[in-house]
């Protein structure tokens, strides 16, 4: 059975009862609908770090930006009914339902919760709902739900896609717990009653954790270490520079995979944070495909470069640790650190080598870079809406944050050029090492893949941080 096909046909039965005043029953479903959407999205945060594989990442972090756009559309067919509330209560059992599929005894098993029984179980009840309502009288829900099923197909032919590369044959115990929640939900076919206690986002109150890391593909350890040379070289050599942003962009994956961090513990937080970070993940995700499609460009593939966790050394990787919990205070310090110091510390820099990259007629990688560029500049817009009210939930001031955002980009500058003093002597005398070698055949892959038309030796800002 597909996720949109149903077991039997439905009787229409209108929706109203002699009791009802000016709320039709749907705006309760829908409610239910959107709760148990949301909680698709936590599960998604909550599991999504320990994908290993870049495609897998990839999928996570666009699925979740699916479902944030799921919820959001939900949310605003609620509202427009009179006496729909977003944010109303439901029962307890849908809590349950989606703490059952959360507490997953592996991975696998909570992939197989999320895809094969939760989407399932909604997307069938939205058949249902559909095959039962006025076609005239409720044309908006129907519409809406036809859009949102064909969502859900994609996700379903991602997830059968999923299971032929990675066979797996669901815990019988957790199958079970989930079925038996499901069953006690009506498998979702017409909406709870509410009593109390109300349900909570799933995952408040028992027992998991993301892990501390995101989980890596085999070989993700790089092979030479590149970087002291990129540095060097950035200021004064375009090839530097197309190297360095491939390898950068590449390098932001590890963003989206710390942003489901964000969601799992900014359940405080209003909805529209969780859409907007929803988003910003996404376009994090998409940046490191970007970088990592360039790199594949210029032949240099990702188990040559590798793909270290960011703030890390190989070493350091324990992948079965679990996650420290992020505090209010956490939560604002990550927002400020990515928005007001990683990528408005950036804007210079990227568009020096967009113009630079442009004007040598390596079109593709201006318009990586210029793709970015748009969307850094609504990241920052993101930053400015939500950190005052991030300081409000962690009790902090937030008077003078962007002086103190200027403050840290230029300390971060200083740092650098400091770094930069102190490899001088590493570079100069390290020439004939195999991570020289290797920067050196990176930088000619990239000239043989994309030649420049115009010099390479154009002078611009050094590296920020």
């Amino acid at each position: 059975m597909t996720p949109i096909e149903t077991s039997a046909p439905v009787t229409r039965a209108p929706q109203v009862d002699r009791n009802t005043r000016i709320k039709p029953r749907i705006v309760d479903q829908l409610n239910d609908w959107q709760y148990v959407e949301r909680c698709i999205h936590r599960l998604l945060a909550g599991w999504g770090r320990h994908f290993c594989e870049w495609d897998g990442k990839s999928a996570c972090h666009r699925h979740v930006w699916e479902q944030a756009e799921v919820v959001r559309r939900l949310r605003e067919r609620i509202a427009e009914f009179p006496g729909g509330k977003p944010d109303a209560p439901v029962s307890a059992q849908l809590e349950e339902l989606a703490n059952a599929t959360l507490l997953a005894p592996s991975f696998e098993d909570a992939l197989d919760g999320i895809y094969q029984t939760l989407t399932k179980a909604l997307a069938a009840s939205y058949v249902a709902y559909v095959q039962n309502a006025h076609p005239i009288h409720d044309a908006p829900t129907i519409r809406l739900l036809h859009e949102i099923t064909g969502a859900k197909e994609q996700e379903w032919l991602w997830y059968n896609d999923w299971r032929r590369a990675h066979p797996h044959q669901t815990d019988a115990g957790y199958k079970a717990r989930v079925a038996k929640a499901l069953a006690a939900c009506g498998h979702l076919m017409a909406p709870l009653p509410v009593t109390t206690p109300r349900a909570r986002l799933c995952g408040i109150g028992v027992d998991f954790s993301p892990p501390r890391f995101s989980g890596r593909p085999p070989g993700w350890k790089p092979k030479c270490n590149f970087m002291p040379y990129v540095r060097a070289d950035f200021a004064t050599n375009v090839d530097t520079r197309r190297l360095f942003w491939a390898w950068g962009y590449m390098m932001e994956k590890n963003l989206p995979d710390d942003q489901l961090k964000w969601i799992w513990y900014g359940h405080p937080m209003p909805w529209d944070f969780h859409h907007d970070i929803s988003r910003h993940l996404w376009d994090e995700s998409r940046h490191g495909d970007s970088g990592l499609s360039r790199l594949k460009d210029f032949g240099i593939p990702l188990e040559e470069i590798g793909f270290p966790n960011y703030g890390i050394t190989p070493d350091d990787a324990d992948f079965t640790a679990p996650c420290d919990p992020l505090g209010p205070k956490d939560l604002y310090d990550a927002v400020f650190e990515i928005g007001m110091v990683a990528e408005s510390g950036h804007f210079e820099v990227k568009n020096e080598s967009f113009t630079d990259f442009r004007n040598g007629n390596d079109l593709e990688s201006a318009e990586m870079m210029l793709f970015d560029i748009i969307d850094e500049t609504v990241h920052v817009q993101y930053a400015h809406k939500w950190l005052p009210v991030l300081a409000e939930h962690a009790g902090i001031d937030n008077s003078g944050y962007r002086e103190r955002g200027v403050q840290e980009r230029k300390r971060r500058q200083q740092e650098v050029h400091a770094r930069l003093e102190q490899e001088k002597d590493f570079v100069a005398s390290s020439k004939h090492s195999p991570d020289y070698a290797f920067y050196q055949d990176c930088l000619r892959r990239v000239r043989q893949s994309a030649p420049l038309e115009g010099p390479a030796d154009i002078v611009r800002s050094p590296l920020p941080m």
